[in-house]
């Protein structure tokens, strides 16, 4: 990416800027029409990333005053760890930033933040369709073999 990106917390002013980015994550996983998220749950989320009592926060990427990308990523505790593990849950970036180097940017980001907190783990899901972005994963991060087994309730 050209210079002048930088990935920085989100702020409150943000948020128009910020939302068309959740949106287009949000379609990405098919989340559109009478599956997209209610209203109520993006504003939930939104309002998490400055509530100082939520393991939740969220980064993006900036660039010539245009968002780029998001990353929104929560702590929590382990069975297996005496510290907090850090879950990347949610990265997009615009598909014309794609390929220059913001998803890595966002994902080191993550990485200082887990290593300036003294954790040792930083992990996160995939859908197993989404090839281009595997292929940073691979070189950035290991794939441990584990699966996800789910159960939705109504």
């Amino acid at each position: 990416m050209a210079g002048g990106m930088i990935v920085r917390p989100v702020q409150r002013a943000d948020h128009d800027r910020w939302l068309p980015l959740w949106d287009g994550y949000n379609a990405f996983y098919g989340r559109v029409g009478a599956a997209a998220l209610a209203p109520e749950i993006t504003a939930a989320t939104w309002e998490r990333f400055f509530d100082p009592y939520e393991p939740m926060a969220a980064l993006v990427a900036e660039q010539g005053g245009a968002l780029l990308g998001l990353t929104h990523y929560l702590l929590h505790r382990s069975t297996t760890a005496l510290l907090p593990t850090l879950y990347l849950q949610d990265l997009f970036t615009t598909p014309g930033a794609r390929g220059k180097g913001v998803g890595r940017a966002l994902i080191e980001a993550v990485y200082d933040t887990a290593r300036a907190q003294g954790l040792s783990r930083v992990y996160w899901q995939t859908h197993e369709t989404n090839e281009t972005a595997m292929k940073l994963y691979d070189r950035i991060a290991e794939k441990p073999g584990f699966l996800v087994y789910r159960k939705l309730f109504d």
